[in-house]
């Protein structure tokens, strides 16, 4: 279990990946050693599982979001989603309730990027069919939530 001194480190650590323990320890009137010891146990826990920059993909080229639903044989779910997550451009697999089973939020250079992998997602064994959404608009994308 984390405390409120963990959640603390963990909410300026999504504010900030690149503070140092020494700034986080300032910020939280807390010792070096302590910011330290918690950010190693919260990664030995799996609840800190690494710190990654927050990156705008249409500025790099990656403009196109789309959100798959998969239908799938129920057998080969879990297969299927483990292959699908193995791609460069997924973001996101959700096993799921409801008509898909699987939901799938990618991102892609452009309409023909996005077309291949709908393409190779649909000849994987036990997938019976896809429903692609392109996002028109990003009006919030962040999955950090506030801790």
């Amino acid at each position: 279990m984390i405390d409120e001194v963990d959640r603390k480190i963990l909410g300026l650590l999504q504010k900030d990946g690149r503070l140092s323990y020494r700034e986080i320890a300032k910020e939280l009137n807390i010792a070096v050693g302590t910011v330290h010891n918690r950010i190693k146990r919260m990664e030995e826990n799996g609840v800190l599982q690494g710190i990654h920059p927050k990156i705008d993909y249409e500025k790099v080229g990656y403009g196109l979001t789309a959100i798959i639903g998969i239908q799938a044989q129920g057998k080969k779910i879990i297969e299927i989603e483990k292959e699908i997550a193995k791609d460069r451009h997924v973001m996101c697999v959700y096993d799921v309730t409801g008509i898909y089973d699987i939901i799938v939020i990618a991102k892609f250079e452009g309409r023909e990027d996005m077309n291949h992998f709908v393409k190779t997602v649909l000849s994987i064994d036990g997938v019976e069919k896809t429903t692609t959404h392109v996002a028109l608009q990003i009006v919030k994308e962040d999955f950090n939530l506030g801790i």
